[in-house]
């Protein structure tokens, strides 16, 4: 498999070692992709004021092969999206980071449907074990964080962070067995696939995702997810308060369809804390 490398970071590195005319041409590339990408080599010669034999020495002292294969590659740059090339308004600041947070959850609270919910704690309730899929950064850790919540309070559930691990797991399940499957997009392959398999071996399938995903589109209960990414890059983003909120309703709702079950393992919990630690009463429990 080839790996591209990314064109405008290439332009950025060779800069200081191209010709005077041929930083006219950068300057210009990375000033407006778009038009780079799609101007004949005539037009962009006559822009920057060189010729279009300079054109095709800038295309290959900044790794390409050609004109044509440095036009492509700007298209390719471009279809990550211009915040990613561009700095946006500066959205930073602690304020600005707690509001992104508070506009996610706002956003996602309105989109969650108490008989999915009610569906998915009834599947639960019946499951032999909980498997819970997710892969990279912020799904690994919600996974392992659902994980953290139903043990708790009395479920056999483990998280799952290795694509080809959880196909072993998904393809050796048993039918009782529920499958959690965590992904803020719905896209990721190694969550998708285990997720699909799961499914062939008769296992039920909750997933915590974008509706109308791929992911979604195997699940048999999908508990929405909406992100709210802006164009500034540079803040983490807020879809994975979303999804922990998500997984606080979903624990919730699970400890208080049997609650004198979940009173005694919390007490237990409690108390085995308590023992190790001291502290006051009111303490979270092992957070």
């Amino acid at each position: 498999m080839t790996i591209e490398v990314d064109i405008v970071s290439r332009i950025t590195e060779c800069f200081p070692q191209l010709r005077e005319a041929e930083k006219k041409v950068a300057r210009l590339v990375v000033d407006d992709l778009s038009n780079a990408a799609t101007a004949s080599i005539t037009a962009l010669a006559e822009e920057a004021g060189v010729s279009e034999a300079t054109i095709t020495r800038f295309a290959k002292a900044v790794g390409c092969r050609n004109v044509r294969d440095l036009k492509m590659k700007l298209a390719q740059s471009l279809a990550v999206g211009q915040r990613f090339i561009h700095e946006s308004p500066n959205e930073s600041g602690i304020q600005g980071v707690y509001e992104s947070i508070k506009n996610v959850i706002n956003i996602n609270r309105k989109i969650v449907n108490e008989a999915d919910v009610a569906k998915a704690v009834d599947i639960l309730l019946n499951a032999r074990q909980v498997l819970s899929v997710g892969m990279g950064g912020g799904s690994t850790i919600m996974s392992q964080e659902l994980q953290f919540r139903l043990f708790r309070i009395g479920f056999a559930v483990s998280a799952y962070n290795d694509g080809l691990l959880a196909r072993m797991v998904a393809s050796t399940a048993d039918s009782k067995d529920v499958m959690v499957a965590l992904s803020v997009t719905g896209y990721t392959a190694e969550v998708v696939e285990p997720a699909s398999i799961a499914k062939q071996y008769g296992l039920k399938v909750i997933a915590m995702t974008a509706p109308d995903s791929p992911l979604a589109q195997v699940s048999d209960v999908v508990l929405p997810l909406v992100t709210d990414e802006t164009d500034f890059i540079f803040k983490p983003s807020a879809s994975r308060y979303a999804m922990m909120a998500l997984i606080d309703v979903l624990s919730t709702e699970l400890a208080l369809s049997q609650k004198r079950r979940s009173r005694d393992r919390l007490r237990r919990l409690k108390l085995a804390l308590d023992n190790h630690r001291g502290g006051g009463d009111r303490q979270p429990l092992g957070d």
